[in-house]
C-alpha cells in the first residue's frame, strides 16, 4: 500500500490546488492532504480544511488533516531551502512515519523528499497546466474568481443588497447594476410567491424568506465574487411586523445567507407608482419607517441612496467601485 502526503497553505485552495490532489490520488493508494496554518494568518485551518473536504466529498482514499505551527518556530517561506525543508522534514517524519512518498508542485519538494528518506513526485512545477497561485488570487479576486472550486468561492463573495419601500426603483436598479459591473444578482423572490402585497398569508413570508436564502447561495456560485441583491429578510421580517403585527423568525442559516457586506436603502422621497398589487402611497410610507425600524434593531448600517433615478444609479455605481477597489484577501 502505498501511502502519499502533500501539504500547503492552501490560502485559498484554488483549482491548482485541486489538480495536484487528483494527480496525487492517481500515484497512491491512500493521500493525507496536511493544511499548514501560522499562528499569523486570518483564515482559519477549519475553513480551509471543509474547502477541500467539500471538494473530494465522494473521494475514500484521502484525509485533510491540519498542523497548526508558530512561525516562530517554523520558517513561513515557499523559497526553495535546504535549510528550511530540513525543518519542515523533521516535522514531517513524525507526522507521517510510514509514508513512502510526498508530492509537490515546488522544487523545494526533492529537499523534503531527501531528507526523509522517501520519493517525491513533482506536479507542474512551471505552473503550465493551470497558471494560477494562491497569492494571484489574494491579489485579484476579481481576476482569477473562476480558479477558485465551489466550495471556496461562498467565503470570498462580495454581497450588496438594494433595499426600500414599494415603488422606490429596487428592482431596475439591481438589474442595471448587474449589467454594469458585469455580476450575478438575485431578483425580489416576494414578487414571484405574492402577487399582492394586500392579500396573502403570513406563512408565505417563510417560503419568501427560504427561497429568497436558497437564490443567494446559488448565486455564490456564479461569475463574479459580486453579487447584486433586491431586498433580503430584514424586508420580509418588516412586513411581517407592519401587516400582521407578528414576528418572523427564521433559521439561522437563512438569516446568514442574507448577510451583506452593504446595504444600499433606496429613499421613498420619488413618485409613487401603484401597479394595482402594491400597498396605498399612504402605507408605503408607513412601510419604509417600518423597515429603516427593523434595520435598527438588527444593527443593519444603510447607505442611503437618494435623487433621481439616474442619480440613484450613478451613486450606487460609484459607491459599489469604492467597494470593490478596496477588497483585499486577508490570508
Amino acid at each position: 500500500m502505498v501511502k502519499a502526503f502533500l501539504f500547503g497553505k492552501f490560502l485559498p485552495f484554488h483549482q491548482g490546488h485541486e489538480a495536484m490532489i487528483n494527480f496525487a490520488l492517481t500515484k497512491c493508494d491512500f493521500l493525507t492532504v496536511l493544511v499548514c496554518c501560522s499562528d499569523k494568518e486570518n483564515i482559519p485551518g477549519m475553513t480551509r480544511q471543509k474547502w477541500i473536504e467539500k471538494t473530494f466529498v465522494t473521494e475514500k482514499n484521502i484525509e485533510i488533516k491540519i498542523f497548526d505551527y508558530l512561525e516562530s518556530e517554523f520558517p513561513n517561506t515557499s523559497e526553495s531551502s535546504q535549510n528550511v525543508s530540513k525543518i519542515w522534514s523533521d516535522k514531517f517524519k513524525e507526522l507521517f512515519p510510514d509514508y513512502d512518498l510526498v508530492i509537490t508542485s515546488e522544487a523545494y519538494g526533492y529537499y523534503v523528499a531527501s531528507f526523509m528518506n522517501i520519493r517525491h513526485i513533482a506536479f507542474d512545477i512551471p505552473k503550465k497546466i493551470l497558471p494560477i497561485s494562491a497569492s494571484a488570487v489574494r491579489k485579484d479576486l476579481f481576476a482569477n474568481w473562476n480558479f477558485l472550486p465551489d466550495s471556496v468561492k461562498p467565503y470570498f463573495v462580495i454581497k450588496v443588497i438594494v433595499l426600500g419601500t414599494e415603488s422606490t426603483g429596487k428592482t431596475i436598479l439591481t438589474e442595471r447594476l448587474a449589467k454594469h459591473f458585469n455580476c450575478s444578482s438575485v431578483n425580489e423572490t416576494a414578487r414571484e410567491i405574492i402577487d399582492n402585497s394586500n392579500s396573502f398569508e403570513f406563512d408565505e413570508l417563510h417560503r419568501v424568506a427560504s427561497e429568497h436564502a436558497n437564490r443567494i447561495n446559488n448565486a455564490t456560485l456564479g461569475k463574479s465574487p459580486l453579487i447584486i441583491i433586491d431586498t433580503d429578510i430584514h424586508i420580509a421580517k418588516s412586513y411581517a411586523n407592519f401587516l400582521f403585527d407578528k414576528t418572523l423568525n427564521v433559521e439561522n442559516k437563512i438569516y446568514n445567507a442574507n448577510k451583506a457586506d452593504l446595504y444600499l436603502y433606496l429613499t421613498n422621497n420619488v413618485d409613487y407608482v401603484q401597479d394595482g398589487t402594491r400597498l396605498s402611497e399612504i402605507d408605503r410610507n408607513l412601510l419604509d419607517i417600518s423597515h429603516r425600524n427593523i434595520l435598527q434593531q438588527h444593527n443593519i448600517d444603510i447607505t442611503e441612496i437618494t435623487g433621481s433615478w439616474e442619480q440613484r444609479f450613478d451613486k450606487a455605481v460609484t459607491i459599489i467601485k469604492r467597494l470593490k477597489e478596496n477588497v483585499k484577501i486577508r490570508a
